[in-house]
């Protein structure tokens, strides 16, 4: 088993220090390639490739700084040279995957021993320089001091016969330390950053033509992990020229980013081309209209095409590039038989796909297909009927039989997705109302005051949170995947922590485990700066909207279809439960389940389009 650590590129800043660590001279390079190997000793080596030359950097004592490193940033410091280096707009991925490289192949390296100088002079080799191998799991065990796999003491684990194991292991004198457990552990916290959970094929093949270049739109249906595959996208690109946007606050916080409107900056895009124009003509504005080179857009479905045709020409003439969005790569995501763009009643709806500009802008089209948040083939079936607006007699059998379902557990209420908001609003706070109790009240806190006065709609959470004894919630973020705490996963408040002041929840989910829930961050990006959210990642839970729920998976949903008024919205719904199990349809009508005909008929030929860019690129991936 083995993790490729390629070349990494990025800007570099090389800083002579003096014996008291001032910088006494830097030179700044940007966009050159670092790489890691060994010279005739067999010794550690990290190279910067200048072009024309090289500069090569024997590696015996290290210190990473890597604070930043999620955003592309890190410091590797030589204290025996008295030199450092600065690494800014990495790839996020790529740096953290170098860092762990050299610092393992070093850390192995020193258990070996270094060649002396005189040896070196002795030995009389010639200079050479080969690529690091990459880096293997016996690497990271003999970093931590640890015997090769299969060999030597192991870290016990509960089973069947452990105290059998234990005794046995005590009688010859091996029983494993506290230090060999402990090593252990680190090994299995690396790995999940090493070893990040595989892309599909089908994945594989978006991110490749992400880093050929190619500005793309990619789709699937619900649970297909569009997402998922958004974050990785964005840990293979430089962060000071990509920006992470979607059509919602909620959808952008979810990649770490900004809403579409946010980052174009030309208003509603109702305006004139000039009017829009001399809107991202403000300096902040037009600064990253400028930096930008690859542009993530997700949530592409309720994107106005009008909107999209005026930024695509505002881009042109903020950057002075006739080039399609003036030369930016567009990485789009999204999936149009879902939620459409928002309109009035007296405006005609126009998806991204119909623009103008849109043919010229993408060049390859691309579709998820493996599902990964369902598993039962029985309800992926019916999903992809209704998202396609089919509705046989078996969907409707089906979906009817749900209503007899017993879904509340331990005291976990089913979540019901609303069409709209005001009853979810009245639904949470009657709720609330009813529950006996004191109640506790938790205030986010966001390192720019304007926004944390105000509720916006950057951050997933409200800016104050008022829990009981009681209350239905939901996580709103990832905190234990391994422990199924994941965004969507539901509970109820049991109590607070006591001896301290802050009084933090403690939620029973629906595993039956109890954890008590702390403040997480939230980091969006705006023009400018970072905004830095800190709260509970909490919601009410009674009901939530099915706009707000794009995007989820949730254990147990109850929704009444009756009021729905959209295409693809009653497919958004049913496509948040994870089975059959967890889902109860209270009203079920076949009206309710319908595809807009321009969606469908826009996918059909992408189908074609599809097959033929498979056929054309089948010998590159």
């Amino acid at each position: 088993m083995s993790w490729e650590c390629q070349g990494l590129i990025g800007w570099v800043s090389v800083q002579e220090l003096s014996a008291q660590g001032f910088v006494t001279k830097k030179v700044q390079y940007k966009n050159i390639q670092l790489s890691l190997g060994r010279d005739e000793h067999d010794e550690i080596v990290l190279q910067l490739d200048l072009g024309k030359s090289n500069v090569k950097y024997m590696l015996r004592e290290i210190q990473i700084f890597k604070k930043f490193v999620k955003e592309g940033k890190a410091t590797v410091k030589m204290p025996d040279r008295n030199i450092q280096l600065m690494l800014s707009n990495c790839p996020p991925d790529k740096l953290i995957l170098f860092l762990k490289t050299m610092v393992t192949k070093l850390q192995c390296k020193k258990k070996i021993g270094f060649t002396s100088n005189r040896e070196k002079l002795r030995a009389g080799i010639q200079r050479t320089f080969q690529e690091i191998s990459p880096l293997t799991l016996k690497d990271l065990r003999a970093a931590n001091g640890l015997s090769p796999v299969g060999k030597g003491p192991k870290c016990s684990h509960e089973t069947p016969n452990a105290k059998r194991k234990s005794a046995d292991a005590d009688k010859e004198n091996i029983l494993p330390s506290k230090k060999h457990c402990s090593a252990e552990k680190a090994i299995l916290r690396q790995r999940p950053i090493l070893h990040p959970v595989k892309l599909t094929k089908e994945q594989t093949r978006v991110l490749e033509v992400v880093v050929r270049g190619d500005s793309l739109f990619f789709t699937g249906s619900a649970g297909t992990g569009k997402s998922f595959l958004l974050r990785r996208i964005l840990g293979s690109l430089a962060p000071d020229h990509t920006f992470a946007t979607a059509s919602t606050g909620v959808a952008a916080c979810q990649i770490g980013g900004i809403t579409l409107h946010a980052f174009a900056g030309i208003g509603s895009g109702k305006g004139t081309i000039a009017a829009c124009a001399e809107l991202a003509k403000r300096p902040a504005i037009m600064q990253h209209w400028k930096r930008c080179r690859h542009l993530i857009i997700d949530e592409i479905s309720m994107v106005d095409g009008e909107f999209f045709d005026k930024m695509e020409c505002v881009a042109r003439m903020i950057r002075g590039n006739d080039k399609p969005f003036g030369g930016i790569q567009l990485i789009v995501c999204g999936d149009f038989l879902q939620l459409p763009p928002v309109t009035k009643k007296s405006e005609k709806r126009k998806f991204c796909f119909q623009s103008r500009t849109w043919r010229k802008c993408i060049s390859v089209n691309l579709e998820l297909t493996e599902v990964k948040r369902q598993d039962d083939k029985k309800f992926i079936h019916i999903l992809q009927n209704i998202r396609k607006g089919r509705c046989p007699d078996f969907v409707i059998s089906a979906l009817e039989a749900t209503a007899q379902n017993c879904i509340q557990k331990d005291g976990i209420q089913a979540t019901r997705l609303c069409t709209h908001k005001e009853d979810v609003d009245f639904i949470n706070r009657h709720e609330l109302n009813n529950l006996k109790g004191t109640s506790h009240l938790f205030k986010a806190t966001c390192n720019n005051e304007y926004l944390s006065e105000s509720s916006s709609d950057q951050c997933p959470v409200t800016p104050t949170l008022e829990l009981k004894i009681g209350t239905q919630v939901m996580l709103t973020k990832n905190i234990d995947v391994p422990k199924g705490l994941v965004n969507g996963a539901r509970g109820v408040v049991t109590g607070f922590e006591k001896g301290t002041t802050e009084g933090w929840p403690i939620v029973k989910f629906m595993s039956g485990k109890e954890h008590c829930v702390k403040p997480v961050r939230w980091v969006t990006r705006t023009s400018s700066t970072l905004i830095v959210w800190k709260q509970l990642p909490l919601k009410l839970a009674w009901s939530i909207s099915i706009h707000k729920s794009q995007g989820m998976t949730l254990d147990c949903v109850e929704m009444s279809l009756s009021r729905v008024f959209e295409s693809g919205q009653a497919y958004v719904a049913l496509s948040r439960a994870k089975s059959l199990n967890g889902l109860k349809v209270l009203d079920f009508e076949r009206s309710c389940i319908r595809a807009d005909p321009d969606v469908l008929k826009f996918y059909s030929s992408l189908e074609l389009c599809n097959s033929n860019i498979e056929n054309q690129t089948e010998g590159f991936f």
